[in-house]
């Protein structure tokens, strides 16, 4: 599995690696401690929730596909803006579509690599919702 990130641009392909392989605690690993995420508008979460939130993606079983599109870098914090996509067939059969334009914050580490500090998956504008157990449009 790739390394954490040496440069913030790495982030979003290192975080996309590792939902893909289903393993929790290797994406675990592409946060900070402490860090947040915005799964719904207005709903930050950390720590275990923010895991959970994760979690129920990766629990689709269908793969993430991001692409990069701006990565604006000050010193050790980098603000990311990167188009995803979560698209194909679930576990039970079903389709899955949820996308985005994520908004995030990575910063390095006394260790030299990269780490979300704050991750919006949805940015200023969401298409879906995901919520405890569902993926809903929203309107």
């Amino acid at each position: 599995m790739r390394e954490l990130a040496d440069r913030p641009e790495e982030v979003p392909a290192v975080f996309a690696e590792r939902f893909n392989s289903g393993d929790a605690t290797a994406l675990a690993q592409v946060y900070e401690d402490g860090a947040v995420l915005v799964p719904q508008p207005g709903t930050p979460v950390t720590g275990p929730d923010l895991h959970a939130a994760n979690g129920r993606l990766q629990k689709l079983g269908v793969p993430i596909a991001v692409r990069p599109r701006h990565v604006y870098r000050n010193g050790d914090l980098a603000l990311l803006i990167v188009d995803w996509a979560i698209d194909g067939t679930g576990h039970d059969g079903r389709a899955v579509h949820v996308e985005g334009t994520a908004t995030d914050v990575a910063r390095r580490g006394s260790d030299g690599r990269w780490r979300y500090v704050i991750d919006n998956p949805f940015g200023p504008r969401s298409q879906w919702l995901v919520t405890e157990g569902t993926v809903e449009p929203t309107s």
